[in-house]
């Protein structure tokens, strides 16, 4: 209980004394910093915090530096002169905040999503408490859609569990059976992984839902995270006398189609956890100078396996994803060409291979720590490590290969041409 009182009191007193120009920078790493000595505060005396105590900290620093930055955008919008005046009018009126103490400690400890989210903003925090068309906001009929794909999942998840359990991998008895079995114990587990999640998210969504918050008139174009990106819609939605369809992508979380289906590991990245990508998005990827444009990737995959935790499976696996998306990059631009037959084989084997790729890195999220993540990836010859860099070497090749055989075909035709 003190652990987010503390960071909650700390980072409002942070926001009034440092101001909005500053106030972003400082819960960043205030924040951040807090986070790490709640982790290993054990070491200094203090009990160890439990698994509940852990996902309340995690949710409740998302809320406050991404508070801080709102603040702080408010403060840069309300002084800017884009635009005309009709839209600094509405960025004004339904983008900008300006919070009291008591409205963000509120926020900072609203029973929505303080488990495992979604991550909002404190925007659709507040325009769930001010909606100037609450009786109209609908609840069962997006609800009911979303609780229908429980069952199938809760089965999937029972079923494999029954049989599975990332327990085992930590025995002898484990590596004395064939690579085969060690090579395909990772799909069930990421199946376990990733069904316990969904269910997690699909609930949380529901509770949004239950709520109304999230919900925005669907003409208003919200996306997941931000909101209303049509504000002149939005404004018109809520003075209309008519009535007005609303959705909850805003606080969508999850695309299974996309984890599932999606045919490259960006979009399958892009569909799990929406909420927390549009977070990291926002106020990490987009926010690295332009000094350090190269490694932006790879910083918002280390502040995501920080925030996550700081056991080294999350640090090996995070890290993983920045090569496996240049690899994938690299193939597709190499050899995604030709028939439709061809781009059709070719776009499910890169499915395949971002499945794998996620079972791999999954067991770096399920070991944790370094000996026993090492020691599976040792056991299958740190296969996902291997095909990854071959392609990425085969992509780099192919594809110099065709940019060079491009330039002299392009040189001949100029020749013939001055001919």
């Amino acid at each position: 209980i003190l652990h987010p009182l503390f960071s909650s009191v700390a980072s409002i007193l942070a926001i009034k004394i440092v101001g909005p120009r500053k106030c972003h920078i400082f819960l960043f790493f205030g924040c951040f910093g807090y986070l790490a000595f709640f982790r290993t505060c054990h070491y200094f005396g203090i009990p160890k915090v439990s698994p509940i105590s852990n996902a309340v900290q995690l949710f409740i620093t998302l809320r406050l530096i991404g508070l801080g930055f709102e603040i702080h955008d408010s403060y840069r919008e309300l002084s800017s002169q884009e635009g005309s005046a009709e839209e600094r009018h509405l960025r004004k009126q339904y983008v900008c905040i300006d919070p009291s103490s008591v409205d963000m400690f509120q926020y900072a400890f609203c029973f929505i999503g303080q488990f495992a989210g979604p991550y909002y903003k404190y925007r659709t925090y507040q325009d769930m408490i001010y909606s100037p068309r609450t009786s109209e906001i609908p609840s069962m009929g997006p609800l009911i859609p979303r609780l229908k794909q429980l069952p199938l999942i809760g089965v999937t998840y029972l079923f494999f569990s029954y049989f599975f359990n990332i327990q085992y991998t930590q025995t002898d008895e484990f590596y004395e059976h064939p690579f085969w079995f060690r090579l395909f114990y990772m799909v069930p587990m990421f199946i376990i992984f990733r069904t316990r999640l969904y269910m997690a998210w699909i609930l949380s969504e529901s509770m949004c839902m239950t709520s109304g918050l999230g919900a925005y008139p669907e003409a208003s174009q919200p996306k997941c995270g931000q909101g209303p990106t049509d504000l002149k819609k939005l404004h018109e939605s809520y003075e209309s006398k008519d009535s007005v369809e609303y959705n909850y992508e805003t606080i969508h979380s999850l695309s299974i189609y996309g984890c599932e289906l999606g045919r490259t590991t960006k979009e399958g990245l892009r569909s799990w956890n929406m909420t927390v990508q549009y977070w990291l998005a926002t106020y990490c990827h987009r926010r690295v100078p332009n000094s350090l444009k190269a490694y932006r990737v790879a910083i918002t995959m280390t502040v995501s396996a920080f925030w996550h935790g700081i056991y080294p499976g999350y640090y090996l696996s995070f890290l993983l994803v920045p090569v496996v998306l240049m690899a994938e990059d690299n193939m597709r631009a190499a050899f995604r060409h030709g028939s439709h037959r061809w781009i059709e084989s070719f776009d499910w084997a890169c499915w395949f291979f971002k499945m794998r790729a996620f079972d791999y890195m999954c067991m770096g999220f399920l070991l944790l720590r370094l000996d026993y993540t090492l020691r599976y990836w040792k056991s299958i010859y740190f296969l996902g490590h291997v095909v990854t860099v071959l392609f990425l070497i085969i992509g780099m090749l192919v594809k110099k290969k065709s940019l060079t055989n491009v330039d002299t075909s392009s040189k001949m035709k100029e020749k013939v041409k001055s001919n």
